[in-house]
């Protein structure tokens, strides 16, 4: 069973028809939405500050989500997809985007809609990433505009996701 545990008298929100796997962590000020998944070993740890995580987004194996003390929370939008391994700390990640494997994301910044960042990118503290665009390396750069079918990923990935959760309930 997964492991939820309030912090200081904030105890985290689960939505409706949301997949833990039984060994991730959620723990403080968290609230996740319909339709998520939360995969095996992932943290989301609210404890030092709040996390939102909107509908259909799906956080996967070994993924690790926090925030800064008294300076920034976490916002993750609807239709996210956070890779295996990756870090997200402290940003805002708006919706419809996908955060490759061993991906980096600093305090605040800010990921717009319909974005890629390329596994193990490290998105630095402060940076902006403007929709439409794949950003890769280290630290992330703007690469190049998505094509049609990355842009039909990024649509398509969370229900497979969705999917994927129904095969363990």
């Amino acid at each position: 069973m997964a492991t939820i545990l309030p912090v200081k008298e904030s105890f985290p929100f689960i939505g409706d028809d949301t997949y833990l796997a039984p060994n991730c962590t959620i723990v403080g000020d968290v609230t996740v939405g319909n339709h998520c998944s939360i995969w095996f070993n992932a943290v989301v740890r609210g404890d030092v500050n709040y996390i939102k995580i909107g509908d259909y987004s799906n956080i996967q194996d070994n993924v690790t989500i926090h925030g800064t003390y008294e300076r920034n929370g976490t916002d993750i939008g609807s239709y996210v997809n956070i890779g295996h391994n990756a870090i997200v700390h402290g940003c805002t990640i708006d919706s419809h985007v996908l955060i490759g494997m061993g991906a980096i994301v600093m305090d605040r910044a800010h990921i717009q809609s319909n974005v890629i960042i390329a596994a193990g990118a490290v998105v630095l503290e402060n940076m902006f990433c403007e929709s439409g665009f794949l950003y890769a390396g280290v630290p992330a750069k703007k690469v190049k505009p998505l094509t049609e079918d990355q842009l039909s990923l990024l649509q398509n990935l969370p229900h497979n996701y969705v999917m994927y959760a129904s095969w363990f309930k």
